[in-house]
């Protein structure tokens, strides 16, 4: 075993002891039950839905409980590190109301990015190295690279390990030449695992798991030629969780296979082991079987998809919440958003990410709400993505509002073609003027074939002899402003009714409802739209007859 005074002299002169972090960082004082959870990001590459969604089991627990929740930077690993990530998590949990009690900006346990904690690891690796339950480790990567093939080559599990571990039990004359001589070396923890031992531990999702106990001397502290010396996560985690006085980790299922060798660390530190709840991944279906979701295949999984297109968050959150507990889906959404998420529900087989169902939910989600609030909800939207839309809907919020109010307000089944932003445009887009493409072919194949005589002669009789709809004359306003078209038709040649025209086809050009599809193609630019006289009511007769007038012109 190395001296304390050799040991000592590795680390910079000054540096406290572990006593002097105890006292920096008290326990908290919370009421009993109450969750200290943490979302620990590492930033090295976008946000992804996963992220949002164990971000949200940490928040609902932590506020439920009367506890706390916080967000912690895991930069240790600084090669992969990108600023733009770090910013781009911050953004995005923002963005779906998960935002947390404790950050770099606020709380008295930071710093909360890792990167800024580096005398504090210092301390603790340095402690474990005085007790002789760590080791400076010399191997190179070309030993390291060795020692596997020998692994290979007698079937020897892979690792660095008892035999394997070269300088666990290197004489203490030898390490000390090394260090004396300027050598790299890296710190490693002495496991204290023994090769076929199993351990159990308590899951707070999965309940009792039996695993292998970790026999690996995992680096703890990485090169001495680093510019900046930083632990690995492993290590990094454990010291945090511990001074931040973190009581529930909830974390990937990925990561369930470390938790030996985390119970190991948090032994040899003298730490309460924290408790842990690994989330089942998200999947999707892909034919007849289901997968993880993949960064580089599925656009769902980045969380600048559902800004970018403006799913509206209360339905993702929803959503969400309905994969983590089944009982949340049943509820209403202000009931689901509002009931506390029970870890003790949450499944171990991971969740089917639904897209379609996902868009249902948005949809129900956006009926249900004013026109006036769903405006103030594109707008935000469409100042970052559709800038022209955004200065449309300022331009004339009236006309806006009178296009929401079709088929929604006071509607028992209101429409739900709307079910994010960015369908705004397609839906809604063609009342305003600004936006709206004239329809000035004849032979426009929206017009389905129908000869172009016959669409030039129905758009001029219906400019000619134009009624504006009435609301105010009575409940049946609608089906006497159809009128006009229906007789129209007629003079044209069109049967009156669809059941005329299929008791004999080729008497007629076609049917009422080609007739009125012309008009309607010309006033919408679409054979689909909302209640024909409710559109024109909304744009007024002077912006109908310039669009039906734009084909009769030509």
């Amino acid at each position: 075993m190395l001296s304390q005074d050799l040991i000592d002299s590795l680390f910079p002169t000054g540096l406290p002891e572990p006593s002097h972090w105890e006292s920096r960082y008290p326990p908290r004082g919370l009421p009993a039950g109450a969750e200290v959870t943490r979302f620990a990001p590492s930033p090295t590459g976008f946000l992804h839905i996963g992220s949002v969604y164990t971000a949200m089991l940490d928040l609902d627990i932590a506020r439920h409980s009367g506890g706390v929740y916080l967000v912690r930077i895991e930069d240790t690993d600084q090669a992969r590190f990108e600023e733009s990530s770090a910013s781009q998590f911050e953004t995005g949990l923002a963005h779906f109301g998960i935002t947390p009690d404790e950050d770099d900006q606020k709380g008295g346990y930071g710093p909360y990015t890792q990167s800024e904690r580096a005398q504090i690891y210092l301390t603790y690796v340095r402690d474990l190295l005085r007790q002789g339950k760590a080791y400076p480790c010399f191997a190179t990567k070309e030993e390291l690279a060795a020692i596997s093939q020998r692994q290979k080559a007698v079937g020897a599990l892979p690792g660095y390990y008892g035999q394997w571990a070269i300088w666990r039990d290197a004489p203490a004359e030898q390490v000390a030449q090394r260090l004396a001589a300027g050598d790299p070396y890296v710190v490693r923890f002495r496991s204290p695992g023994i090769g076929g031992h199993r351990v159990s531990f308590t899951d707070e999702i999965r309940g009792e798991i039996t695993q292998d106990d970790n026999r690996n001397d995992a680096i703890v502290l990485k090169s001495s030629d680093s510019e900046l010396r930083l632990p690995t996560y492993h290590f990094a985690h454990a010291v945090d969780d511990h001074l931040m006085r973190v009581t529930l980790v909830i974390r990937g299922e990925e990561w369930l296979s470390s938790v030996p060798l985390h119970n190991q660390l948090f032994d040899a530190l003298g730490f309460p082991r924290v408790r842990y709840a690994h989330v089942a991944s998200l999947m999707k279906q892909d034919g007849g079987s289901r997968r993880k979701l993949s960064k580089r295949k599925d656009p769902e999984m980045n969380v600048a998809y559902y800004i970018e297109l403006g799913f509206p968050t209360q339905a993702v959150l929803y959503y969400l919440r309905g994969l983590a507990n089944g009982r949340l889906a049943e509820l209403p959404l202000p009931e689901a958003l509002a009931a506390p998420i029970r870890l003790s529900e949450c499944g171990t087989a991971g969740p089917l990410l639904d897209m379609v169902k996902l868009d249902d939910v948005s949809a129900d989600f956006v009926a249900a709400l004013p026109g006036a609030q769903i405006l103030d909800r594109v707008l935000p939207w469409a100042d970052g993505y559709d800038p022209a839309l955004a200065s449309v809907l300022r331009a004339d919020r009236d006309l806006a509002l009178r296009a929401l109010a079709i088929e929604r307000e006071g509607a028992a089944n209101p429409r739900k073609d709307l079910r994010k932003w960015a369908d705004f445009r397609a839906v809604y887009g063609f009342f305003f003027a600004e936006i709206f493409e004239l329809v000035t072919d004849p032979a426009d194949p929206r017009f389905c074939g129908l000869a172009a005589g016959l669409v030039r002669a129905m758009a001029a009789g219906f400019a000619a002899g134009y009624l504006p709809p009435a609301p105010e004359s009575g409940a049946d306003w609608r089906a006497r402003w159809f009128d006009q078209v229906r007789e129209l038709a007629v003079r044209l040649g069109f049967a009156a009714s669809q059941r005329e025209y299929k008791k004999d086809p080729a008497a007629y050009p076609g049917s009422i409802a080609d007739a009125s599809a012309v008009i309607r193609v010309l006033v919408t630019g679409s054979r689909r739209s909302p209640d024909l006289a409710e559109v024109v009511a909304a744009l007024g007769p002077g912006e109908v007859l310039r669009r039906v007038g734009a084909l009769t012109a030509v």
